[in-house]
């Protein structure tokens, strides 16, 4: 017990005091995440609007994949990026493994199908409501999708939460493409395992806090946005 709180002492230390270290680390998680996050909601908007109000060529099939690719494991997802960007790989040329640039590859993987399903599931009841009126004002595609974000800009919000939130937390995929190196691809999960098995449990719980209080903080800002959305209709 004695260790224990001498170590959580020790993480308030190094919050507190700015630890250098510490705070590259989460500087460097954010980084990634929050590029991989952009990435997903560029591709995965567009395509849970399409699913979700149009029918087409191959409609069934995208959908089983995006439900396929959600229910993966994170190390499956990992392994997919790592065949990629290997010298043996189709992006290998590029030389990308062991970069951050293949850690944002990877978590873009993984949050993709999640945004296209969230977003799907957000967009469906929106076109029900105005798609009649869009298209007997004969409006373009552009202007339809720009309608229905407007629409329903509160619940893409929360979408967007939870992109992120999934992104922050990965260790799997990340390690694999990412290999932990300290002061270049060193995330905060990899860090908290890496610390963990090495001892140094003061780092470990440090940024287990970092992360548990984000959880907190986006899981408050998702539930205040529900809300509002429920406040408007």
């Amino acid at each position: 017990m004695n260790d224990f709180s001498t170590s959580f002492f020790q993480a308030l230390g190094l919050l507190f005091h700015l630890d250098s270290d510490l705070w590259e680390i989460v500087g460097l998680s954010f980084k990634v995440s929050l590029s991989a996050v952009m990435l997903a909601t560029f591709i995965g908007l567009p395509l849970g609007a399409a699913l979700a109000i149009k029918k087409f060529p191959g409609h069934t099939a995208v959908r089983i994949i995006v439900d396929t690719f959600m229910a993966m494991p994170p190390v499956v997802i990992g392994l997919i990026a790592y065949l990629l960007l290997s010298r043996a790989g189709p992006l290998g040329v590029f030389g990308l493994l062991y970069t951050p640039t293949a850690m944002i590859i990877a978590q873009t993987l993984l949050i993709t199908p999640i945004i296209v399903a969230l977003s799907q599931q957000v967009f469906g009841p929106l076109w029900l409501k105005f798609g009649e009126q869009l298209r007997l004002l004969n409006t373009s595609t552009g202007r339809t999708l720009n309608t229905l974000l407007l629409e329903g800009r509160q619940q893409l919000i929360t979408v967007w939460l939870a992109g992120f939130g999934r992104a922050i937390a990965e260790i799997g995929a990340v390690m694999m493409v990412g290999g932990n190196i300290d002061h270049y691809t060193r995330v905060m999960t990899t860090a908290i395992a890496l610390e963990t098995s090495k001892g140094n449990l003061e780092m470990a719980m440090a940024l287990g806090i970092i992360l548990m209080l984000m959880a907190l903080l986006i899981n408050i800002l998702a539930h205040t946005f529900s809300r509002l959305q429920r406040g408007l209709t």
